[in-house]
């Protein structure tokens, strides 16, 4: 469970700095926001695993 927060909590964050940066960098809110929404998105899963593979490597 601790997981699926922290990876929650990640993808907020990852969402926000995702939208602002590219928002800041084109001035454009439609390519924002799907920037922030399939960039961070897939980078959210990656890290969900990541996270599942350092735990099974701490057990070891």
């Amino acid at each position: 469970m601790r997981d699926l927060t922290k990876t929650a909590s990640f993808a907020a964050l990852h969402f926000s700095v995702g939208f602002g940066v590219t928002y800041l960098l084109t001035g454009s809110i439609a390519i924002a926001t799907g920037v922030a929404l399939v960039e961070p998105a897939v980078n959210t899963v990656v890290f969900y695993f990541h996270e599942q593979a350092w735990a099974r490597a701490s057990a070891v």
